[in-house]
């Protein structure tokens, strides 16, 4: 049985306050785990099932009848955090032996009863009491409010962020909420914006001019992108079918995530122009 998972606003800071708590942001994938007439499934937030896929995570599972549970898949890095990259390979190729990790956070029906309504500690409390009898099954830990310090050290970790909740907040099926407020660890970094990829009007990203592309930004605000388009005819250097090369790059800001692995710029986003 799936549901539509509740989906998390955006917070330019982290703020203190006891209303809320305050969890790890993982990075991974959304799932959803469904337990019901004794089959479990496995849903992604868009309702792909990839049951199939990931086995081992409710092989030795042991939950009750109709029981959904929400969290992330990760795997986990060699510095403790989740691995993206990793969980990626893992989610494309049978063939990868990366250990995974189902984090569950939130619990939406617990033997056939709709719990969303309960107010979040309460979800809480009664997810404390399951016993999962596996190691690919793990609880999110959370703290009660401290949400400065804690992003601060997710900070000097290179973590992705921090989610801070309302202590009773419902669990708002396929609904975005601003009681669930999610606060990214953005790295910021000076590039050039060399060309455009005709595909799909994306922007190509490179630490000098003349430099290879570390980046694809996918789009700029309109006001921005008019600054480029303005200035297009006369800045042509070349031009084929896939891509438009810039004699004169345009020196900007963004923020992104963080670096791959084949060092490229994860999820870049346009900030501010750099003069």
């Amino acid at each position: 049985m799936f549901v539509s998972p509740m989906l998390l606003e955006r917070g330019a800071e982290p703020f203190d306050s006891e209303d809320y708590i305050t969890e790890l942001k993982l990075d991974g994938i959304r799932l959803l785990l469904s337990k019901f007439d004794n089959k479990v499934r496995l849903y992604t937030r868009h309702n792909n099932e990839v049951t199939s896929l990931f086995p081992e995570i409710y092989k030795d599972l042991e939950i009750p009848d109709g029981t959904i549970l929400d969290g992330e898949l990760i795997v986990p890095g060699p510095n403790g955090g989740p691995d993206f990259e990793a969980v990626m390979e893992r989610f494309k190729s049978a063939r990868s032996t990366h250990f995974l990790q189902f984090c569950v956070f939130d619990i939406i029906y617990y033997k056939g009863e709709k719990v969303a309504n309960w107010p979040l500690i309460q979800r809480k409390e009664l997810l404390s009491k399951l016993n999962f009898q596996t190691e690919h099954v793990v609880l999110v830990q959370w703290v009660e409010g401290n949400a400065i310090a804690y992003f601060n050290a997710v900070k000097e970790n290179s973590l992705e962020g921090i989610v801070q909740k309302r202590k009773d907040s419902r669990y708002e099926i396929d609904k975005r909420s601003d009681k669930w407020i999610k606060v990214i660890n953005y790295h910021y970094l000076d590039v050039y914006i060399t060309g455009i990829l005709k595909r799909d009007n994306s922007y190509l990203l490179a630490l000098d001019e003349h430099d290879p592309a570390i980046g694809v930004m996918e789009s700029l605000p309109v006001t921005e992108s008019k600054k480029i388009y303005d200035a297009l005819q006369e800045n042509i250097f070349e031009e084929n079918d896939r891509v438009i090369r810039f004699k004169k790059g345009f020196p900007c800001n963004i923020k992104f995530r963080n670096w791959t692995s084949n060092g490229k710029l994860r999820v870049p986003s346009f900030h501010k122009w750099h003069t």
